[in-house]
C-alpha cells in the first residue's frame, strides 16, 4: 500500500469515529482503537479476504479482536466497508439494544467472528480457529487447490492478551504444530489501565515466542501505514511457522495531549481533548462524519472484495462438481450434519452386557458418533486413556498431519478450552475436549464464553466425584456440577448407564450451546431392559420406577441412580410406595412445559429426596423445603472408593436411614 492521502484520511476516521462514539456513550476505551487504525486498516483494505456481502462465507479470512475493549476499532471498520452497521448504530455504542456493545459479540453483529473482552481469550480462539481450517483443507484436499491454501486468521492483541496464560498456552501449542495460517499483531504501546508496562511486564516478548517456534517481526512505528503494509506482506509469505507482528504504536494516536498516555486506554478523551484531536487531524467539527474520498476509497475496495468472493465461489462449486465424493464431506462439515437415526445407531453400540464405567462406555459410543458424524472430532489434556476420548482409526493432528480428527491439547486446560471454542468458531466442526472433571475449574472461563456464543460443543468430564478414591480430595470434584449448572445456556447431562450415555451423547451434538458430558471412573451396573425403555433424555428427567399410589419421590442423577433403586426396594420392604427419577440434565428438565414438569414431581408429594455424590447446592429447587437433600457438603478424603462410599453413606441402608430420619 503505498501512502496516500486517502489511506491516511481513512486511518485518521477510524480514530475520530471512535473517539466520538466513546465520548457520546461517556464510556469505552478510545485509546486502543486510535493507536491500531493503521495497522487494522492496512489489514482490511489491502490483505484482508473478506466479503461484505456475505459475512459468514467459509472462504474468507477470519479476523479477531483479542483485545475486545477496543470494540470501537472493529465497529469502525464495519461501518466503512459496508456490513450493514449503521452510522447510528456507532452513535449507540454501549446502549441498550445496539448492535455496538462494550465488547464485540458472535451472532450478535454480521461481521464479529469471534465473542472477545476477556483477554487471551481471542488469540487462543483464534488458534482454534487456524487448527480448523487447516482440518478442514487437509480433510477436503481444498489445501491443494488454489481456495484455501492461502486463508489466514488475524488477531490484533495487546499487551493485557499478551500477560494473560491462556495466550502463553494457546501460543505454545501453536508453535509446536506450525500454525503458519495464524498472523498475530501485538499491538506494543506498553500501556496498561495502571500506567507503564514496566510496573508488572518486562519480558522480551519477541524471545518467548521465538521460543514457541513463531517467526516475530518487528513494525517500528504501528502508526505508519507502509510500515504495517510490508510486515503484513512479509507475514503472508509462509516460512512454516506462526507469526507474530510486533508493532510499537502509541495509544490514543492523534490525541494532542493525551496520546501516549494511560488516560486514554479506559476512558473518553473527553470534549476538549476530542475537539483537540479532530482539529489537529483536520476533521470538521460536525460528528460522525465520514469524508467523501474515504467513502470512494473503500467502495472501490468493496466491489472488488465482493468480485473476488463471486470468483472464488466459482471455483468452489467448480470443485465440487469435479470432486463429487469430497463435496459430499464438505457439505456434512459445513452443516455439522447429525443422523436422523442416530439414537438407534448409539445404542447399538452402547456396552450394555455388564457394569461399566460411563467414561468407559462413552469411548465406545463415540467411536459410532464419530463414525456417523464428519465433523465430530476433539481430544483431551492428556488424558485420552483414561477419559477415553480418542476417535479409533483415526490420525492425530499434528504439523504435516492436518487431517487428523484426534487433538492432542498437552497439559493446557484452559488453552484447550478457548481453542475448541475457535474450532467451532471456524464454522466445520463439532469440537469435544476433554479432562477430569475437576479441572474444568481451570476450563470455566472458556465454557462461559462457549455458552454466551451459543457454540455447538462437548465436555468429556470424567471422573465425576469422590469415587475417584485414592488420589483425594485434589481430584475429587464435590462443587463443579453446581458451578457447570449456574451457567446460563449450558448443558449438563450425568449419565446413569451406558444406555442414558447413549441417549446422552444424541442430546450433545444436537443442542445450541455447549454440553458437559460428566462421567464416571467407577463401574455402574446397566439399566434392565425395562427400564432402558423408560429413558427419555430429550426431558431431562423421567420416571424410571413407581408404585401406584407412591407418596414419596427419589430423585438421582449419575452414579447415584443405581444406588436410587437400590434404596427405593429396602423403603418397599418397609411398606413404603416410591417413585424413582433419574434427572441426567436438570437443563434440559427446565426447558421442559410446566405441565410435564409437575408430572415428574407432583406438587402433591412433598417427600422428596435427591441423591447426587456432590454438593447438595441447588437440589432444594427440586425437593423443597421439606425435602431431603443427601450428598456431600465437605471435600473428600484419599482412600479406596468403597471405603469413602461407606463413610459418605453412600449405600442403600445409610441412604434408608437417613430419609427415615428425616420424615419421622
Amino acid at each position: 500500500m503505498k501512502t496516500d492521502k486517502n489511506a491516511r484520511l481513512a486511518a485518521d476516521t477510524i480514530r475520530v469515529l471512535s473517539a466520538e462514539a466513546v465520548q457520546k456513550a461517556n464510556s469505552g476505551h478510545p485509546g486502543m482503537p486510535m493507536g491500531c487504525a493503521d495497522f487494522a486498516y492496512t489489514l482490511w483494505k489491502k490483505h484482508m479476504r473478506h466479503n461484505p456481502a456475505d459475512p459468514a462465507w467459509i472462504g474468507r479470512d477470519r479476523f479477531v479482536l483479542s483485545a475486545g475493549h477496543g470494540s470501537m476499532l472493529l465497529y469502525s471498520l464495519l461501518h466503512l466497508f459496508d456490513y450493514g452497521l449503521s452510522m447510528e448504530e456507532l452513535q449507540n455504542f454501549r446502549q441498550l439494544g445496539s448492535l455496538t456493545p462494550g465488547h464485540p459479540e458472535f451472532g450478535h453483529t454480521a461481521g464479529v467472528d469471534c465473542t472477545t473482552g476477556p483477554l487471551g481469550s481471542g488469540f487462543a480462539s483464534a488458534v482454534g480457529m487456524a487448527m480448523a481450517a487447516k482440518n478442514f483443507a487437509a480433510r477436503t484436499g481444498l489445501d491443494k487447490s488454489d481456495l484455501l491454501k492461502d486463508q489466514k486468521v488475524y488477531v490484533i492483541s495487546g499487551d493485557g492478551c499478551m500477560q494473560e496464560g491462556t495466550t502463553s498456552e494457546a501460543a505454545s501449542l501453536a508453535g509446536h504444530l506450525k500454525l503458519d495460517n495464524l498472523i498475530v499483531f501485538y499491538d506494543d504501546n506498553k500501556i496498561t489501565i495502571e500506567g507503564n508496562t514496566d510496573k508488572a511486564f518486562t519480558e522480551d516478548v519477541a524471545k518467548r515466542f521465538e521460543a514457541y517456534n513463531w517467526r516475530v517481526l518487528h513494525v517500528e512505528n504501528g502508526n505508519d501505514l507502509d510500515q504495517n503494509d510490508m510486515a503484513l506482506t512479509a507475514a503472508r509469505k509462509s516460512d512454516g511457522r506462526p507469526t507474530l507482528i510486533i508493532g510499537k504504536t502509541t495509544i490514543g494516536f492523534g490525541a494532542p495531549n493525551k496520546g501516549g498516555s494511560h488516560k486514554t486506554h479506559g476512558e473518553p478523551l473527553g470534549v476538549e481533548e476530542l475537539a483537540a484531536t479532530k482539529e489537529a487531524l483536520g476533521f470538521s467539527a460536525e460528528p460522525f462524519t465520514v469524508p467523501a474520498e474515504v467513502k470512494t476509497e473503500i467502495s472501490a475496495r468493496i466491489k472488488e472484495l465482493k468480485e473476488e468472493a463471486a470468483a472464488w465461489n466459482k471455483d468452489f462449486e467448480a470443485y465440487r462438481k469435479a470432486e463429487s465424493s469430497r463435496a459430499a464431506l464438505i457439505d456434512s462439515l459445513t452443516g455439522k450434519t447429525v443422523p436422523e437415526n442416530l439414537l438407534e445407531e448409539l445404542l447399538k453400540a452402547a456396552p450394555v452386557e455388564g457394569a461399566m464405567a460411563t467414561r468407559a462406555s462413552s469411548g465406545k459410543i463415540l467411536q459410532k458418533a464419530a463414525e456417523l458424524i464428519p465433523s465430530l472430532m476433539g481430544g483431551a489434556a492428556d488424558l485420552a486413556p483414561s477419559t477415553k476420548s480418542d476417535i479409533q482409526g483415526e490420525t492425530s493432528f499434528q504439523a504435516g498431519s492436518y487431517e487428523g480428527r484426534n487433538f492432542h491439547f498437552g497439559v493446557r486446560e484452559l488453552g484447550m478450552a478457548m481453542i475448541a471454542n475457535g474450532m467451532a468458531l471456524y464454522g466445520v466442526a463439532i469440537p469435544y475436549s476433554s479432562t477430569f472433571f475437576v479441572f474444568s475449574d481451570y476450563m470455566k472461563p472458556a465454557i462461559r464464553l462457549a455458552a454466551l456464543q451459543k457454540l455447538n460443543q462437548v465436555y468429556i468430564l470424567t471422573h465425576d466425584s469422590f469415587f475417584v478414591g485414592e488420589d483425594g480430595p485434589t481430584h475429587e470434584p464435590i462443587e463443579q456440577l453446581p458451578m457447570l449448572r449456574t451457567i446460563p445456556d449450558m448443558t449438563v447431562i450425568r449419565p446413569a448407564d451406558a444406555n442414558e450415555a447413549a441417549h446422552a451423547w444424541n442430546q450433545a451434538v444436537r443442542i445450541q450451546g455447549p454440553v458437559a458430558l460428566v462421567l464416571t471412573r467407577q463401574n455402574l451396573a446397566p439399566l434392565s431392559s425395562e427400564q432402558a425403555a423408560k429413558i427419555d433424555m430429550s426431558r431431562g428427567a423421567y420416571i424410571l420406577s413407581e408404585d401406584a399410589g407412591f407418596d414419596m419421590i427419589l430423585i438421582a442423577t449419575g452414579s447415584e441412580v443405581n444406588l436410587a433403586l437400590e434404596s427405593a426396594e429396602l423403603l418397599r420392604k418397609e411398606g413404603k410406595k416410591v417413585r424413582v427419577v433419574s434427572m441426567p440434565s436438570r437443563e434440559i428438565f427446565e426447558r421442559q412445559d410446566k405441565a410435564y414438569r409437575d408430572s415428574v414431581l407432583p406438587s402433591s408429594c412433598t417427600k422428596r429426596v435427591s441423591i447426587e455424590a456432590a454438593t447438595t447446592y441447588g437440589w432444594g429447587k427440586y425437593v423443597g423445603f421439606d425435602g431431603l437433600a443427601i450428598g456431600i457438603d465437605h471435600f473428600g478424603e484419599s482412600a479406596p472408593a468403597g471405603v469413602l462410599q461407606k463413610k459418605f453413606g453412600f449405600v442403600p441402608e445409610a441412604v434408608v436411614e437417613k430419609i427415615k430420619k428425616h420424615f419421622a
